[in-house]
């Protein structure tokens, strides 16, 4: 086989790896909007789906991985190609972990459901969602456009999400603190909440994988974290 067909194959393998993060993609934004938006309905049914939904979003890693580790093997790509073909793989990486959260928040939902509601906080998480969502579309519509200045764009916009986040934080300890009633369902919003920033940390590493894939070094200003809480080292990661 000459150079010119070994390009074109590697090119087709590329095109399709690509093509199935951009529906993984898909998938995710969905699950984020879904997930926030049972919560915010009280519905147990839409929450559900979003649970089942998160097989579709693991299984396209799995080939992702699969066809990537494929490309390695069978292409032995140049540098810069190599570069795209590990990109792809952490970036599915980041994805599948997005997915997991909105499913945790899915799971959650169903308890809620069952407790009074407490304050607007469910619509404060949906909006809060709904930019975790909206970084992620630009930070995919980066990788397609090989656009570093959108990508950095996207890594700003996580202070906004963790604002957003120790807003809600300060107001479950208000809500605890009033009324130990509150404290059951604030303690699960809190996780939503938290699982919610923490899309935010993988979305901006899919975008500072952009920047390494268009430049080939990382960004190297650290991003902005403005998660000022201390609660979370006590009770730990869901």
């Amino acid at each position: 086989m000459d150079e010119s067909h070994i390009v074109s194959a590697f090119d087709r393998d590329l095109e399709t790896i690509q093509a199935q993060i951009m529906k993984m993609g898909g998938l995710v934004e969905e699950a984020i909007l879904k997930a926030a938006q049972s919560l915010n309905d009280r519905d147990e049914e839409a929450a559900e789906k979003v649970r089942n939904g998160d097989r579709a979003i693991d299984a396209l890693e799995n080939q992702i991985n699969e066809a990537a580790a494929q490309v390695i093997a069978l292409r032995s790509p140049a540098a810069s190609d190599l570069r795209v073909v590990l990109s792809v793989m952490k970036i599915s990486g980041n994805l599948e972990r997005i997915g997991d959260y909105a499913k945790n928040m899915a799971k959650r939902t169903g308890v809620l459901v069952q407790m009074a509601p407490i304050n607007d906080s469910h619509a404060a998480i949906r909006r809060m969602a709904r930019e975790v969502q909206l970084m992620l579309k630009d930070a995919l519509d980066a990788y397609i456009q090989r656009d570093a200045d959108l990508a950095r764009d996207v890594i700003q916009r996580d202070e906004e999400v963790d604002q957003m986040y120790n807003a809600l934080f300060r107001e479950f300890l208000t809500f605890m603190m009033e009324d130990p009633r509150n404290i059951t369902a604030c303690m699960h919003l809190h996780f939503i909440a938290k699982n919610t920033e923490r899309m935010g940390d993988h979305v901006t590493a899919i975008a500072e994988q952009v920047v390494y894939l268009v430049e080939g070094t990382l960004p190297e200003d650290g991003r902005p974290k403005g998660d000022k809480t201390s609660l979370d080292a006590e009770l730990g990661e869901v």
